[in-house]
């Protein structure tokens, strides 16, 4: 029996995904950096396993990035090499072919970060167990990669020139990821420039929220931040749509 269209697409999506080169990418860097920053920056401050405790929330809501790179990567790629003007020849609309991008990048998304727990759990011996919390978690996580999965996929849609958008993702990864609560706190000792960064940033919100949920400290500020990450969602997810709508299938 033949899969769905929007399963065949997302099969295909995470297929082409999954090669060594790539996973190294998506799932080894953000691992790196929660062991190697994880047990450096711990054993520097002496907080025995707290700084641990801290990142790895931070480490599970930068998978949100990854996973937006990702759904903008295949739109680049399919457009730059002829695949989406084959696939929308055959039996796929524009919109499933959205939804496919869409999806992938959740899948992505939550993939990761059950990795990054999963590895976090080794190295803490310890789980947060509550049903509700592992939801607040995962479904923060839901919504970051839906809102970087639509910002990249805007940047695919709109930019034509190869270097431009490899070199304008790789600034938005380090800016989104340094500039966020992933790795430590937005103090009040920050330059007013980057506490205006940290305040700004979506990561910042989804980093948060995943945080409060993993060690039970959530406030109402996290669901404010939610909320406003869902607006905000919203928007960028629109102006991508028009963008990859009016987009020319292919670069060539």
């Amino acid at each position: 029996m033949a899969l769905p269209n929007l399963l065949r697409l997302i099969y295909r999506n995470v297929l082409v995904n999954t090669d060594p080169s790539t996973l190294i990418i998506l799932v080894g860097l953000p691992a790196m950096y929660l062991i190697f920053f994880g047990y450096g920056f711990q054993a520097s401050i002496g907080s025995g396993s707290g700084y641990l405790r801290f990142l790895t929330p931070g480490i599970m809501a930068f998978q949100a990035v990854m996973a937006g790179t990702v759904g903008g990567s295949i739109l680049w790629a399919d457009r730059r090499y002829g695949m989406l003007a084959q696939l929308l020849s055959g039996p796929f609309t524009r919109l499933e072919y959205l939804l496919g991008i869409m999806l992938t990048a959740i899948v992505f998304g939550l993939g990761g970060a059950a990795v990054m727990l999963g590895i976090a759990t080794g190295l803490l011996h310890a789980a947060p167990g509550d049903p509700v919390a592992l939801a607040e978690m995962f479904g923060s996580i839901t919504l970051g990669s839906i809102f970087f999965g639509s910002l990249m996929l805007l940047l695919a849609a709109l930019v034509k020139s190869n270097n431009a958008y490899n070199s304008i993702q790789i600034l938005l990864i380090f800016v989104v990821n340094f500039a966020s609560t992933v790795f430590y706190s937005a103090s009040a000792g920050l330059p007013i420039v980057l506490r205006a960064l940290f305040a700004i940033n979506p990561l910042t919100y989804v980093a948060d929220a995943v945080r409060g949920a993993y060690t039970g400290t959530g406030t109402n500020l996290d669901l404010y931040q939610m909320l406003l990450l869902a607006g905000e969602t919203a928007v960028v997810l629109v102006l991508a749509v028009r963008a990859y709508m009016r987009a020319n299938i292919s670069l060539e």
